[in-house]
């Protein structure tokens, strides 16, 4: 017997099971997906959208109204202080390329760039407030998607499985729509589990593909049948189990397990979530679809941006209905030339015109779809991006990076509309306080409360760590809720 043997036969026998034991006794091994809900008060709602702008979507262009830079177009900005920016020199103060105007009942000012949601900003609640502890994409993006700026750690929407379970047999917890032109900087490390049970890691669905769901369906050929079909995952199921019960602790495999009998379940349930032609006119219409075939292009366009975002926000409301909790919908790509993010260094006008009008009229659809329905009441949208854009140009039409300060959103489940939380200062450059920023993790917290759930006690042990998604920060943001 050779070394590897040995270790292979002892790691296997009663000392090996002893240790495991106490490893699963002290909650060092992987934990099993939770079933069950993880509620510490009553909750306000049960399902979250998130609604992703990967680029950086500029602030000062589209919800944080900021009169000075009207006045001081052209100008040189002096903000007081020296300023080192991602990857330019300060330009001079550059005002958004379109006006604004007020709406509502709340009067909240609106750029023309995102006017559609200009109807629904009563039912918004604005954070303008937030900062970024870094200006690079990958970080930035990986510490609103999972709370920090380092990979390996689970998305929201996978501690939102973890913590509350599946509210359907049939459809996965949590499902990502991305772009249709790519991932965005991360990948898929965006919507990973990361240290909790695999299973609960988030589904891509691509709505646009002639296979929206990767390996959900057999290949069409001469040979594969239902009952074929159903044979081979039945011998799949034995021979996955088997091995299972060789690996205590390790989730991947129960999780690969699961996998095969939601896809089974899927088959039936997924292709009818994702047909919308029963869809009426007017719904489709209101989502800015004449249509729901297109093609997918590389760069920027009014009429491709609707498409993509609309029909992501549509099926994403058709997900909702069927039992899904938590629905990432990503509006950009990685970076690329054309660009086809929010990355707008170039040329704001060019850019954020197309991808703000196509967001704006899906989300406000999504808002007022889900409202008509009484699914608002119980229904999160969370609008998010890494960071903001400068007040300065670089060069005539662009903006760097800003993660000193930028926006966010949020409406419904008892979220109070019609509000405004947090202010930048007179440039939309910084917090106007500076000691009380917004982070992701207050955003994080508040939703977590309104699930029902405290963000200090929803915890998974990893590493001797008692790990949770705010980390150690974060705190409810009782000014916006109802």
């Amino acid at each position: 017997m050779d070394r590897r043997e040995f270790l292979m036969s002892a790691g296997g026998g009663l000392g090996g099971i002893a240790l495991a034991s106490l490893l699963q006794n002290d909650q060092l091994l992987a934990a099993e997906s939770s079933k069950t809900q993880i509620l510490h008060h009553p909750p306000r709602a049960k399902r979250v959208i998130q609604l992703y702008m990967s680029g950086a979507a500029s602030q000062c262009d589209t919800f944080d109204y900021k009169p000075e830079l009207i006045k001081d177009n052209g100008n040189a900005w002096d903000p007081g202080e020296q300023v080192q920016l991602f990857q330019s020199s300060p330009g001079k103060t550059m005002q958004a390329p379109w006006k604004w105007k007020q709406y509502g009942e709340s009067g909240k000012w609106i750029n023309e760039c995102v006017a559609p949601l200009g109807d629904c900003v009563d039912d918004m609640a604005f954070i303008h407030n937030m900062v970024s502890k870094s200006n690079v994409h990958g970080p930035a993006t990986f510490m609103q998607a999972t709370g920090f700026i380092l990979p390996g750690f689970p998305g929201m929407g996978a501690w939102i499985s973890y913590g509350l379970g599946s509210l359907t047999d049939n459809l996965p917890t949590f499902v990502v729509l991305p772009d249709p032109r790519g991932f965005a900087p991360n990948g898929a490390a965006n919507w990973s589990a990361g240290f909790l049970p695999a299973s609960n890691q988030g589904t891509i669905i691509r709505p646009n593909s002639e296979t929206p769901i990767s390996n959900l369906f057999p290949p069409k050929n001469d040979f594969i049948t239902r009952k074929s079909d159903r044979d081979v995952l039945a011998a799949l199921k034995q021979l996955n189990q088997r091995h299972e019960q060789e690996r205590t602790g390790d989730s991947r495999l129960n999780a690969r397990i699961q996998s095969y009998e939601l896809a089974a379940k899927m088959q039936l349930q997924a292709p009818e979530v994702l047909d919308l032609s029963n869809e009426t006119k007017s719904t489709l219409n209101m989502y800015g679809l004449n249509s729901v075939d297109f093609e997918v292009q590389e760069g920027i366009s009014e009429a491709a941006e609707i498409a993509y975002f609309g029909r992501n926000c549509l099926v994403a409301r058709r997900l909702l209905e069927q039992g899904v909790r938590f629905v990432q919908i990503w509006s950009g790509a990685d970076n690329g030339f054309p660009r086809r993010n929010w990355d707008s260094h170039e040329d704001i006008k060019r850019d954020h015109w197309p991808l703000g009008r196509g967001m704006s009229i899906g989300a406000a659809a999504l808002i007022k779809d889900l409202k008509q329905r009484g699914m608002l009441d119980d229904t999160i949208v969370l609008w998010t991006t890494e960071f903001g854009r400068m007040p300065c140009s670089q060069g005539s039409k662009g903006r760097d990076h800003n993660p000193f300060v930028f926006t966010n959103w949020l409406s419904g489940g008892g979220i109070k509309g019609g509000t405004t939380y947090g202010e930048s200062d007179q440039w939309s450059f910084k917090p106007a306080d500076p000691s009380n920023p917004t982070m992701c993790y207050d955003v994080h917290a508040t939703i977590l409360h309104q699930l029902g759930i405290d963000h200090e006690k929803l915890t998974f042990r990893h590493n001797g760590i008692d790990r949770r998604l705010t980390d150690v920060h974060g705190h409810v943001i009782k000014e916006i809720i109802s």
